[in-house]
C-alpha cells in the first residue's frame, strides 16, 4: 500500500456498499484503502478511533449564494465555508448571482476566484450565468472550469442578472448543449406570477398565494420541453411545488435529460408553523403545506428527487422587514442542513444512508465533481463525523455565517457533528474550526 499517513477508524463508515465497521486509511489527502476494522495500522500512520460516531463522506452543498465580492456585508466567502465545515460540508459550488460582478464572464469569474483563493475552509467551485446578452460567454466559461449555468425564468431580485424568456432560454439551451454543458434553472412563470395576487402584508398566507404551485409546474413543463427538443441536460432547482413530480418521472422515465433538487427548508417547515411578519422564513419559490411537503418526501424515496441542497441565500437583518412583499427572499441554512434534514428523515423512516445518497453523493454527481461524494478508494479524503443520536438547540450566535437570522431558531434536532475533515486534515473539531485550506476546484481538476 502507497504510503499511509492516517488511518480514521469507526464502528459505523457509510460506504457505497453500505454501513459497516472500518478503518479509513488515508494517503496524501486521498483515501488510500478502507479497511476492515481490526487491520492492522500502518507503521508511520496516526490512528484516529471516533468510536461509535458515524463517518459520512464529506458533504456537497451545489447551491449557496455566497455574494463576495460585493455584497460581502451579506455572506462572504470566509464565514460561508466556516459554516459549511461547522456543518459536515467539505464542498460547495457558488452561485453566480448576488456578488458583484456576477459570475457571466471569464473575467468576472476570475475576478471571483482571486477574493475566494484565501478565504476558503473548504473546497469552492462556482456556476457561470447566463444572462440575455451573454450567449457568446457561455463556451469561455465552461473552458474555464464552471459547472454549469444558472439562469432564471422570472425576475432574480437583482438587476444585474435578468431572466430568460422562451427564445433566449432556447438560445443559451442550444449553445450549452453544443458543448454538454448543463443548465440549472430557477423555474417559476413570469406569467403565472404576475397574475397572483400581489400585496403588501404581513401574512404568511397572502405571500404564498402570490407563488402559486401553477408558476412551478408550467415553467418545468416548459424547461422540459425545450429539454426534449434540444437534447440539452437541465436541472431544477429548488423544487418547492410536489405537483411537478409525475411530470419530472415522466420525463426521466422517456429519457429527457433533467435532474431535480428540493431544499431543508422545503422538506422540514410548513406553511402552517410560519408566524405573521416571520420573513426568515420567506424564500423563493415558498415553503407550502404540510400535504406538500409528504410529497415531496415520497419523491425522494421515489429517486424522482436526486439530491438535496441548501439555497443558503443570506442577507442582513434590515433587509428582512416583516413584509413578506417586499423583504429579501433567502433563507441561511448552510451549517443546519444535515441535522435538519436527518432530524426529519429519520422520523420518516429513513436511514442516514440515504442522507448521503441526497446531500453528498448526488450532489456530487450533479456537479461532476467524481472525487468528492463517498468513501472509497481514489476519492479525497473529506468526511464528517457525526453522533446522530445526540441533540442540540439552534441558538443563532453559535452559528458561523455572517449574518445569523434563521429559521430554525430554537428549534431542537438531531445530528451533532463532532468533526469535519479535508483532503485528510481536521477542519472542525466540535466547533473549533481551522485556518483556510480548501482549494478552488475547476471541472475536470
Amino acid at each position: 500500500m502507497v504510503d499511509v499517513n492516517l488511518v480514521l477508524r469507526s464502528t459505523r463508515v457509510i460506504t457505497p456498499e453500505g454501513t459497516r465497521p472500518a478503518a479509513i486509511a488515508v494517503s496524501g489527502g486521498t483515501i488510500a484503502a478502507v479497511l476492515p476494522y481490526e487491520a492492522e495500522v500502518p507503521a508511520g500512520a496516526r490512528l484516529e478511533d471516533v468510536g461509535d460516531d458515524v463517518v459520512l463522506p464529506g458533504l456537497v452543498d451545489s447551491h449557496v449564494h455566497v455574494n463576495d465580492p460585493g455584497r460581502t456585508e451579506w455572506e462572504g466567502f470566509w464565514t460561508a465555508t466556516r459554516a459549511a465545515a461547522a456543518g459536515g460540508i467539505t464542498t460547495i459550488v457558488d452561485m453566480p448571482l448576488n456578488s458583484l460582478p456576477p459570475t457571466t464572464t471569464v473575467e468576472n469569474l476570475r475576478v471571483k476566484q482571486d477574493v475566494a483563493r484565501t478565504k476558503a475552509h473548504v473546497d469552492v467551485g462556482f456556476w457561470g450565468g447566463a444572462l440575455p446578452d451573454n450567449v457568446k460567454d457561455l463556451r469561455p466559461l465552461h473552458d474555464a472550469g464552471v459547472y454549469g449555468f444558472k439562469c432564471f425564468l422570472s425576475p432574480s431580485g437583482v438587476d444585474e442578472f435578468p431572466e430568460l424568456d422562451q427564445e433566449q432560454l432556447a438560445r443559451s439551451l442550444a449553445e450549452i448543449a453544443g458543448f454538454d454543458g448543463l443548465m440549472i434553472v430557477h423555474a417559476e412563470d413570469p406569467h403565472h406570477l404576475a397574475a397572483a395576487p400581489q400585496k403588501s402584508s404581513e401574512q404568511y398566507a397572502d405571500f404564498l398565494a402570490s407563488r402559486p404551485r401553477d408558476a412551478e409546474n408550467t415553467a418545468i413543463s416548459n424547461l422540459i420541453g425545450q429539454a426534449r427538443r434540444l437534447g440539452a441536460r437541465v436541472h431544477v432547482l429548488h423544487l418547492s411545488s410536489s405537483d411537478a413530480l409525475p411530470l419530472i418521472a415522466a420525463a426521466k422515465a422517456e429519457g429527457v435529460k433533467v435532474t431535480v433538487e428540493s431544499c431543508p427548508h422545503f422538506l422540514t417547515l410548513t406553511a402552517e408553523e410560519i408566524p405573521d411578519g416571520a420573513t426568515e422564513f420567506k424564500c423563493c419559490p415558498p415553503i407550502r403545506e404540510a400535504v406538500n411537503q409528504d410529497a415531496l418526501w415520497q419523491g425522494l424515496a421515489d429517486g424522482v428527487i436526486d439530491c438535496i441542497v441548501s439555497d443558503h441565500s443570506p442577507s442582513t437583518a434590515d433587509l428582512k422587514t416583516p413584509d413578506f412583499s417586499s423583504a429579501w427572499g433567502g433563507i441561511s441554512s448552510l451549517q443546519l442542513g444535515l441535522p435538519a434534514i436527518w432530524t426529519e428523515a429519520r422520523r420518516r423512516g429513513h436511514s442516514l444512508e440515504d442522507v448521503v445518497r441526497w446531500m453528498s453523493a448526488g450532489p456530487a454527481r450533479l456537479a461532476g465533481l467524481d472525487r468528492k461524494g463517498a468513501i472509497e478508494a481514489g476519492r479525497d479524503a473529506d468526511f464528517a463525523v457525526v453522533d446522530p443520536d445526540a441533540t442540540f438547540t439552534v441558538d443563532p450566535v453559535e452559528l458561523q455565517h455572517r449574518n445569523r437570522i434563521t429559521a430554525y431558531a430554537g428549534k431542537t434536532l438531531h445530528g451533532v457533528v463532532t468533526s469535519t475533515w479535508l483532503r485528510g486534515a481536521k477542519i472542525n473539531d466540535r466547533g473549533t474550526l481551522a485556518e483556510p485550506s480548501g482549494r478552488l476546484l475547476e471541472r475536470n481538476n
